[in-house]
């Protein structure tokens, strides 16, 4: 028998509705003890996917009208009896009903217990319940979308492809080993060295894309760039929806870093405008260039700001040659002015618009084509969590160490142990076979009541 979980599961604070769940085999008795009906009707009678008006109480009296939702098992997110009791929202109401839970039987859940027990009960895989943490903590709308998509099974479907491929390999180096005179194209080794190049590659992308959903759940530190009065602050102010920076015609205005995080499409962007970057004897100016190279070292996007209407400066060629390598793109700024630059030694993607006129739809599709989160369909695989990350890779690691065994003459023997290996990782990866110290700790990330 199963000890009977509750917990509040809506957030705290005022609000239309506040929700104590259960979970466990007592569930409906422990309701029925603080939950009376208008109809008379018992919670432990009613069916699943049912729902009774009624009131709840404790020991000091009614605490106020409720509506109880029952499911029952198997057939709910836990897969045991599952009652959820909704009052008015409140913190102080709310609280009363949890306290009139627990003294009716109920223990208080764990973070993230309530789909702990799903994984337990089979009702999701270990990757399937990591994407219910990324759902409640999606960033935007294509954000949503993949974690949906890996709730449903699609990530798992895409593991269960690459295992079964890997299983292929492994009955195909059996059976070369039995039979190795048979000419059978699936004793081949190179049947069996295309197979495991096939689990490389689809590896491969699983971390290529994690990487750009990553993009989509994190943001991007982004520095804006640029030679003095060329529009930098202004586009700060123009992405930032205010006045963030100073902006006058004076050039050399922005002395100091300006930092602020802002929505641009699907990503979230932590810009930071900069002092224009130029040669300067003005000690303040040069501590000011000084961070604004330093912070375009280290940015992870840099938007380099060209004037249109000046012809290309020294300083605008030193900052091309600073942010070589870079995941950059240039914005060609003051498009409303007659144009003089000649962009053909600007070789980065480029946007061009009016930052004082207030056009950025352009920039936010080219930097979503950039960073690669253009591409990201909801049908598309993504990982949700660095743990998941860490399996991939080491499958990935391991795939590779038995495409260069094979490469150099190895046995089938040492192929087989960096397959087994591989396989390893990705029945980690589900959960199909992982401890409970790894289980425990992915939990431990939810939130109580989830």
């Amino acid at each position: 028998m199963s000890t009977t979980i509750a917990a509040i599961s809506t957030p705290q604070g005022e609000g239309g509705i506040g929700t104590v769940r259960l979970s466990g085999d007592e569930a409906r008795a422990i309701a029925d003890r603080i939950f009376h009906s208008v109809s008379g009707k018992k919670i432990s009678d009613a069916k699943g996917y049912t729902a009774l008006f009624g009131k709840v109480f404790g020991s000091d009296g009614d605490i106020d009208e409720a509506v109880a939702l029952i499911f029952a098992a198997p057939k709910s997110y836990t897969g045991e009896d599952v009652v959820e009791l909704s009052v008015h929202g409140g913190a102080v109401v709310t609280r009363m009903l949890l306290r009139a839970v627990f003294e009716a039987g109920a223990v208080p859940a764990g973070a993230g217990e309530f789909t702990k027990r799903a994984f337990q009960n089979g009702k999701l895989n270990l990757a399937e319940a990591e994407s219910v943490m990324s759902i409640i903590s999606a960033q935007g709308s294509q954000d949503l979308r993949l974690a949906l998509a890996a709730k449903s099974g699609r990530l798992s479907g895409e593991i269960a492809e690459i295992r079964d491929r890997l299983l292929a390999v492994d009955a195909s180096m059996a059976v070369f080993a039995d039979y190795p005179d048979e000419d059978l194209p699936e004793l081949s080794t190179d049947y069996i060295k295309e197979n495991l190049c096939s689990v490389r590659d689809a590896l491969d992308l699983l971390l290529k894309n994690y990487d750009r959903g990553k993009i989509l759940r994190e943001g991007l530190s982004t520095a804006i760039i640029g030679a003095p009065n060329v529009g930098k602050s202004t586009l700060m102010n123009l992405l930032a929806g205010d006045n963030r920076s100073i902006v006058t015609p004076i050039a050399g205005t922005t002395r100091d870093i300006i930092e602020e995080s802002v929505r641009l499409g699907d990503i979230t962007l932590r810009l930071a405008d900069t002092a224009g970057v130029h040669e300067t004897n003005d000690t303040v100016e040069e501590i000011g260039v000084s961070r604004a190279c330093e912070r375009a070292k280290s940015a992870e996007l840099i938007l380099a700001v060209f004037d249109s209407s000046r012809e290309l400066s020294e300083d605008d060629r030193k900052i091309l040659s600073l942010i070589d390598g870079s995941v950059a793109i240039a914005v060609i700024n003051k498009t409303d002015l007659p144009q003089k630059l000649d962009d053909t030694e600007i070789t980065l993607p480029k946007v061009y618009i009016s930052a004082k006129a207030g056009n950025a739809d352009e920039l936010s599709a080219l930097i979503a084509e950039t960073v690669g989160t253009a591409g990201l369909g909801a049908d598309r695989a993504v990982l949700q969590s660095e743990r998941q990350r860490a399996c991939a890779f080491r499958a990935r690691e391991s795939v590779r160490e038995a495409i260069a065994s094979m490469e150099s003459g190895w046995t089938l023997d040492a192929v087989g142990i960096c397959a087994d290996e591989a396989l390893e990782a990705l029945l980690e990866l589900t959960g199909e076979r992982v401890t409970d110290a790894v289980a425990d700790e992915v939990f431990s990330r939810f939130c109580v009541g989830k």
